[in-house]
């Protein structure tokens, strides 16, 4: 059953990154994308060296962190938070990131809880919660100096 879900998982997070691309500015959607796949899969390996989190199940055997979610669907939901999030002040990104970042735990903690996909050793819910919390609002600083500098070198 979980490798059903992983195919689901990955059908799904192609198509939504697609979806994701639709609309201009393009090239910010991208570096969204990169940037959050970059720091995940980095933060990832950390987690789950640091014996943290294990993925019993998984799609590429080679890996022991979820590539599947550090490549593809994280960043995705990155790129949708900074979509949704491109033309709101400081308390609505605040809010957004708070909102994703509840869903995506909610997620994951029914994931622990009802299958093999991952299985905290020494993490908890509110963990996740904390860390998406601040990765997205990390990023989307870090986006937002991308666009101060291409805006002052006149790009």
């Amino acid at each position: 059953m979980e490798i059903i879900i992983l195919w689901f998982l990955h059908i799904l997070g192609v198509v939504v990154f697609i979806f994701s691309l639709r609309k201009p500015p393009r090239k910010d959607w991208l570096i969204m994308f990169f940037i959050s796949a970059y720091l995940a899969i980095i933060l990832g390996v950390l987690v789950v060296e640091g014996h943290l989190i294990t993925y019993p199940v998984s799609l590429y055997k080679h890996f022991q962190s979820s590539v599947l979610f550090e490549f593809l669907l994280f960043p995705v939901l990155c790129t949708y938070y900074y979509q949704t999030s491109y033309f709101t002040g400081v308390f609505g990104m605040v809010w957004q990131a708070g909102v994703y970042s509840g869903v995506l735990t909610i997620v994951e903690f029914c994931l622990e809880r009802y299958t093999e996909l991952i299985k905290y050793l020494q993490w908890d819910w509110y963990y996740t919660f904390i860390s998406v919390f601040l990765f997205m609002l990390s990023v989307r600083f870090i986006m937002e100096l991308i666009n101060y500098k291409a805006r002052s070198i006149g790009e």
